[in-house]
């Protein structure tokens, strides 16, 4: 089975994210499509986030309506620091064929993540690229102990020696960020068309991110 990875904070989940997990998908004739939300990201562990709960529900919410979507509570049910690798190792057990997004910003300091040399061994990377990335040459994103095991196919794809490929996809710019949708919940703006709409009615009764 082939199936997609999409992990982050989703605090909240938005638009963003729905129409970028929905161009992957169909791209890449995934069967599914798994949002995962961290418990603790560990290059985060500073930063407040909402409950693993709420976040969990809201991307539920927001998924609801897509067949290929699924909301999984892999990471929240662990417990503890959030680590890609493990939540790969899971699905690759259980799918075979896994992809993993991972934003372009993110895959340049991926050598900072927990074995990070074993995710190029277990799952396909989808680098999601942005038409604001337009200058990025891909070969120089990658660690340097990686790049003696990966051969370009052409100018968006390469090969790791371990045969899964590591994709530089182009998505849609919608610019839309958790952070402005926080700050907006926050002094009582609008957040209509942001979010589903189930996600910013929950955003409202629940007082999420008002002081």
């Amino acid at each position: 089975m082939r199936v997609g990875l999409f992990g982050g904070s989703f605090d909240p989940i938005h638009n963003g994210h729905l129409r970028v997990a929905e161009e992957v998908r169909e791209h890449f004739s995934l069967e599914k499509l798994h949002f995962i939300p961290a418990f603790a990201q560990p290059l985060k562990q500073r930063i407040r986030v909402t409950p693993a709960e709420d976040r969990l529900k809201m991307v539920e919410m927001a998924t609801r309506g897509n067949k290929f979507f699924h909301a999984s509570p892999v990471e929240i049910e662990r417990g503890g620091l959030s680590y890609s690798i493990e939540t790969i190792k899971t699905f690759a057990v259980q799918h075979g064929e896994v992809y993993f997004l991972v934003g372009l910003d993110a895959f340049s300091e991926i050598d900072r993540w927990k074995n990070y040399r074993q995710i190029f061994d277990a799952a396909h990377l989808v680098v999601l690229v942005r038409p604001t990335h337009s200058k990025v040459h891909p070969a120089g994103l990658f660690p340097p102990d990686v790049r003696p095991d990966v051969k370009k196919i052409d100018d968006t794809v390469y090969e790791h020696r371990s045969g899964k490929r590591i994709f530089f996809h182009r998505v849609t710019q919608l610019d839309i960020s958790s952070t402005t949708i926080r700050q907006l919940a926050r002094r009582g703006a609008s957040i209509k068309y942001l979010v589903p709409y189930v996600v910013e009615r929950f955003i409202k009764r629940g007082g999420l991110y008002t002081e």
